[in-house]
């Protein structure tokens, strides 16, 4: 019988790929990233300038992540007393933390894109 090998992660490294997995599960999805990012680009936005903005992405899956981003505070929802009623979202002043965070994985696939097609 063989013994499996068990690795004791430390605490540090347990908190780590905890917040790793809360990020992940927070922003998993093929549009978060995209709709963060026009966000923070655009300050401020309709939702059918969004649906312009994001290409591929449908109504549906722009409202259902639309409201996911809300509820966790990364962007706000706006009505506005018009007729017909708008709505306008905004990135919120945590969900600008993440600007940095988008940048670097832009500059990773570009760099990545570059490697790739270079070999």
């Amino acid at each position: 019988m063989k013994k499996e090998a068990h690795i004791n992660a430390t605490p540090v490294c347990k908190v780590r790929m905890q917040a790793i997995s809360d990020t992940m599960s927070l922003l998993s999805g093929k549009w978060k990233f995209h709709i963060l990012g026009t966000l923070i680009e655009g300050n401020t936005l309709g939702f059918m300038d969004l649906l312009r903005e994001i290409n591929g992405i449908g109504t549906k899956m722009l409202s259902k992540e639309l409201r996911d981003l809300e509820m966790n505070n990364l962007i706000t929802r706006t009505v506005h007393n018009t007729k017909p009623v708008t709505v306008s979202y905004s990135i919120t002043e945590y969900g600008k933390t993440l600007a940095p965070v988008i940048d670097e994985m832009a500059n990773w696939g570009i760099n990545y894109r570059k490697a790739i097609y270079t070999l």
